[in-house]
């Protein structure tokens, strides 16, 4: 529980924090619940194929997650946090209201038609599907400025205390940050997509409208109270420096001798002398005459063309986990599956009881859970057994864990699969195969088999590459580390579209019912998931090959149980060429 004295400070401190999470978790609840149905809306509302409305979401998603980094740069950059904040609330809200009113706007949409109802003819025109992009835009944009600045505008309120205190404020902050975050998308998959299951579309999206507004009220309402820092260069900004100015010198000879080059570094650092690898972008850091490249404080007098051997280094470590972070982006294209899995959930038996029935939209929820059970069960119960029994410290090395998550996430396809072969083999033998929306026998429990797996893959490969990148990455890029997933997500997201665009596409051309079909019962969306678990298990393969280049991982986590200097290989590089 988080607990300090608040008016000890006229500005920050706990108070403040209440209104930044409230801000997040409101956010988050409005936007995942209006997301987790919207392919519903797309197909029912719109007349969209199943394939066209995934490909609208596939995008919306990427804009969603990848929205963030550039709100990041802007506001550490130029505006600043606060205003970034506010300027992503106040455009997440008139997306959603936007989007609202094409509920009761008669002339915003088509005309209803069945769920892929094979008679539609109605197409949405192009002002239509030009508002449509215009909200998600909006929503997209909004949720770039709230994401990217939340969590670090939350920890600027407590900058100014500097004790033990503070750092255990600083964790709690952290911890309620996240679960508030998770439990509101939890309640956005299953509260709020019952709404609009049982009360229609203009209820079930006017409120995450009202959601939005109290979040935007929220944030509002403490402005008097924050701790608002300036703006101040970006991350973005010193990568940008140090290519530019290894180009700038792409024409200087390296001397093979380090103590032939007078390298530039930061005062009190203790990297004075660059890595041997990728050496092209040392010559960013080497001073060719001091009198005219330093200023007499030490400082670089154009920092476009002398950077600190720090910051060479710092874009070196970046380089050296990508590829590693792209084994990533296969593994997030099978959790990007939600709407084709809400489209069969959807046409099988949801019923928990004669009369209550779980929302097609809420079975995603169970991904949640599973990934939740999962991570408390490795960290409470398997890693104390396993220490128990071996007599010391245990621990699977994050290499296994992303490697395991990658293998065990082209499993859960491949059960996927099977899955829905079964449910199409049924519905064709219950001769509803001619009907789109019809609902088989088969129970729709059937799923959580995947979602079971899934949610491992999740707890391992997701939390592993978090872990990896903040263990990788040197402190000073904490905020790259924390950026890493989510361009990882948004990459995902185009991944995803591209495979369900060629898919549909070459089938087409083979005068074939697309494996995409809008009618689930006559197209192969079991091909769809054969051809993802394919690509997962050669994604395995690549991962293996970026494992063995990347070489141990610090603190010895490359093993089952990892000493503790197996992995300082390449920091000890830098220890022998300090000078």
């Amino acid at each position: 529980m988080i607990t300090e004295p608040l008016l000890s400070s006229p500005k920050g401190g706990i108070r403040a924090l209440f209104f930044i999470i409230a801000n997040e978790a409101l956010e988050r609840l409005a936007s995942f619940g209006l997301s987790t149905n919207m392919i519903l809306y797309l197909t029912r509302e719109y007349g969209m194929d199943a394939a066209s409305g995934a490909q609208i979401l596939f995008l919306y998603s990427a804009a969603g997650n990848f929205m963030p980094i550039i709100g990041a740069f802007l506001a550490d950059t130029y505006v600043g946090r606060y205003p970034m904040i506010g300027f992503g609330c106040i455009a997440s809200l008139l997306g959603m209201v936007l989007l609202w009113l094409t509920t009761i706007i008669p002339g915003a949409r088509v005309p209803s038609c069945a769920q892929f109802s094979t008679n539609c003819n109605n197409d949405a025109t192009t002002p239509q599907l030009l508002f449509l992009y215009f909200c998600l835009g909006l929503m997209s944009i909004g949720a770039g400025g709230i994401r990217s600045c939340s969590l670090a505008f939350g920890a600027d309120q407590l900058s100014k205390r500097d004790s033990l205190k503070h750092a255990g404020i600083l964790e709690s902050f952290f911890s309620w940050y996240y679960v508030t975050s998770s439990a509101s998308v939890f309640i956005s998959m299953t509260c709020v997509v019952y709404i609009q299951e049982a009360m229609g579309w203009k209820v079930g999206f006017g409120v995450p409208v009202v959601l939005m507004f109290l979040s935007t009220l929220s944030f509002f309402l403490a402005s008097p109270i924050y701790v608002k820092p300036k703006a101040k260069a970006s991350w973005l900004i010193g990568f940008a420096r140090v290519l530019v100015a290894s180009f700038r010198k792409r024409r200087i000879e390296l001397s093979s001798l380090d103590t032939d080059e007078l390298y530039h570094h930061r005062k009190g650092s203790a990297l004075v002398v660059p890595s041997e690898r990728i050496r092209y972008l040392n010559r960013a850091c080497v001073i060719k005459n001091p009198e005219e490249d330093l200023m007499p404080d030490g400082r670089a007098s154009d920092p476009w063309t002398l950077c600190t051997v720090d910051q060479v280094e710092e874009l070196k470590a970046l380089i050296k986990v990508i590829p590693i972070w792209s084994t990533g982006v296969l593994v997030s294209v099978n959790v990007c599956q939600n709407s084709f899995l809400l489209l069969q959930a959807s046409t099988m038996n949801r019923h928990i009881t004669s009369k209550f029935e779980i929302p097609a939209g809420s079975f995603y929820a169970f991904l949640l859970l599973s990934a939740t059970m999962w991570i408390a069960l490795y960290d409470r119960v398997i890693i104390p057994l396993a220490s128990k029994i071996t007599g010391k410290p245990t621990r699977l090395g994050l290499k296994q864990k992303i490697g395991i998550g990658i293998l065990v996430s082209a499993a859960s396809m491949a059960v996927l699969a099977i899955i829905e072969r079964v449910r199409r083999e049924i519905a064709i033998r219950e001769g509803i195969s001619d009907i789109p929306d019809a609902v088989t026998h088969m129970s729709a429990m059937w799923l959580l088999p995947f979602y079971f797996l899934l949610g491992f893959s999740e707890a391992m490969n997701g939390v592993g590459l978090n872990e990896f990148f903040y263990t990788e990455l040197p402190k000073s890029m904490s905020s790259v580390a924390s950026n890493l997933f989510s361009i990882g997500l948004s990459a995902a997201s185009l991944v995803a579209s591209f495979i369900v665009s060629n898919v549909r596409g070459y089938i087409s051309e083979a005068n074939q019912e697309s494996w995409v079909s809008s009618n689930i019962n006559k197209g192969h969306y079991d091909y769809y998931y054969w051809l993802l678990s394919s690509l997962g298990f050669a994604n395995f393969i690549y991962y293996l090959a970026c494992s063995k280049a990347y070489g141990p991982c610090k603190g010895g986590q490359s093993g089952i149980t990892g000493d503790v200097g197996e992995g300082l290989i390449d920091d000890n590089d830098y220890d022998d060429e300090v000078v």
